[in-house]
């Protein structure tokens, strides 16, 4: 009696990358957010484990593209549009916290208990991959550990989708440490020195020089590329009364641009009513007496917000040249006291000689938001970036895309 054969894959023959990258392009034209590196992770899936039906292809897909529980409906749409004429069994689970509840399971013949079919239907339910969490609030939605984001050091491990809000004293500094320890993320640009690299373009000049051991025949070519260096960074934070509860957490982005820069290469700013420079305040070693200090010089803190006249007052001050080429960050709500045309200009001046602007808004993150506001939607055009950066994951993700091309 032979063995039975194993089921054909579904894509014999079929180039797995292309079908990933298309399928990629499909699922970001419709919102879902599928990181960089997630076209290769299903195409990598695919290649160790073949699907052999509808079923195994769609948890595949949404093991390694799906990362958040928000792009699950807009995921099934795309599924469901590629492949109309699948049926599919999708994870219950999945929709368990809608509030529908489950059917009570009835007793079958053999007289099995409800614990043990409850605990052989979880061994062969499939796994869910988009972590369930928390509910959304006004405080953003659930989010994944610390640890899986750079090596930032944490002392709980739910700080992750914590609003930074809701941080205490203990939670403040561990965000500090791990800003100061983050190596990547912060954004580099291209100096004139060069360094080997083995993808740049060739060093005529090395090449010939290790070619006078062989004979002068270049047997090895010797390629360089631009060292990379850091680019300077200028913060503006919004410490006014309506940013209470997240100008502590910008302090330390604005700590540790410091500490992490070249003399020179960080500038950062606090403003409500009026524009003070903290950049030697918080180059103190001590994250305590650093944070006392600029509590002291910051005598408008939460007060009320000129963001406009703050901007102008940057611009015409002799550190405004500064933001040449620089990456300006401003940290603010958008709630303005000053005219919104003011604001537009401002922001219009400082978009044109930051190399890039971009916004941090903690309202964003918020379920329905629109920025209609007058000063925000004044303001928005000339941004590059906008960006809630209420949570540590969503600060991860704001170093990731500054530090990006």
């Amino acid at each position: 009696m032979t063995a039975p054969s194993a089921p054909a894959p579904l894509f014999r023959g079929v180039d797995l990358a292309a079908f990933a990258v298309a399928l990629v392009t499909r699922a970001r034209a419709s919102g879902i957010a599928v990181s960089a590196s997630g076209a290769a992770r299903f195409t990598e899936a695919l290649r160790v484990l073949p699907p052999t039906d509808r079923r195994r292809l769609y948890w595949t897909a949404r093991i390694t593209l799906v990362g958040r529980q928000l792009d699950l409906d807009r995921f099934d749409a795309v599924f469901a549009a590629v492949f109309a004429d699948a049926v599919l069994a999708l994870d219950p689970a999945a929709r368990a916290a809608g509030g529908a509840p489950r059917p009570r399971p009835r007793r079958s013949d053999s007289g099995a208990s409800a614990p043990v079919r409850d605990a052989q239907a979880a061994r062969t339910a499939p796994p869910w991959v988009t972590r369930q969490g928390v509910p959304e609030t006004a405080t953003g939605p659930a989010a994944d550990s610390v640890g899986a984001w750079r090596g930032w050091p944490s002392p709980r491990e739910d700080l992750a989708g914590e609003a930074f809000g809701a941080f205490d004293d203990a939670d403040l500094r561990a965000l500090g440490r791990g800003l100061e320890q983050a190596r990547r993320g912060w954004p580099t640009r291209p100096s004139r020195r060069r360094e080997p690299h083995r993808h740049g373009r060739v060093d005529l000049r090395a090449t010939m020089c290790r070619a006078r051991r062989t004979g002068f025949e270049p047997i090895r070519v010797v390629r360089n590329r631009p060292r990379p260096r850091p680019r300077r960074i200028v913060l503006v934070c919004d410490v006014s009364r309506s940013m209470r509860g997240y100008a502590d957490a910008y302090l330390h982005l604005m700590r540790a641009a410091v500490l992490r820069s070249r003399p020179g290469d960080a500038e950062v700013f606090a403003f409500s009513t009026r524009l003070t420079r903290l950049t030697p305040t918080l180059a103190h070693r001590s994250a305590e007496a650093a944070a006392e200090r600029a509590t002291e010089r910051v005598v408008d803190r939460f007060g009320g917000t000129h963001i406009a006249q703050s901007l102008g007052a940057l611009l015409s001050s002799p550190h405004g040249s500064a933001l040449r080429g620089a990456v300006v960050i401003i940290a603010s709500d958008g709630w303005d006291s000053d005219d919104p045309a003011e604001l537009a200009r401002a922001a219009a001046r400082v978009g044109r000689r930051a190399h890039r602007l971009v916004w941090l808004n903690p309202r964003a993150a918020q379920p329905g938001f629109e920025p209609v506001a007058g000063p925000m939607a004044a303001a928005l055009p000339y941004c590059d970036d906008f960006l809630p950066a209420h949570t540590v994951r969503a600060l991860a993700e704001m170093l990731e895309i500054v530090g990006g091309p």
